[in-house]
């Protein structure tokens, strides 16, 4: 079985095409894809839960 492919912060933040100051303040608001903290402080995001959390963007969208 793959192993989850995982994007670097800098990789969600091209494809949804938003800044990281707007990404953040949709985290706050719990509006953003689940992210991961590596143990050296790097952030990565689970490409499903990107995924899952562009579904639910459409779908609050309709």
């Amino acid at each position: 079985m793959a192993r989850p492919q995982k994007l670097k912060l800098s990789e969600v933040l091209a494809e949804i095409r938003m800044s990281r100051a707007a990404f953040y303040r949709m985290r706050a608001r719990g509006q953003a894809p689940r992210l991961q903290k590596l143990p050296n402080g790097e952030i990565r995001v689970n490409r499903a839960d990107l995924d899952a959390w562009w579904e639910s963007c459409g779908q609050r969208a309709a």
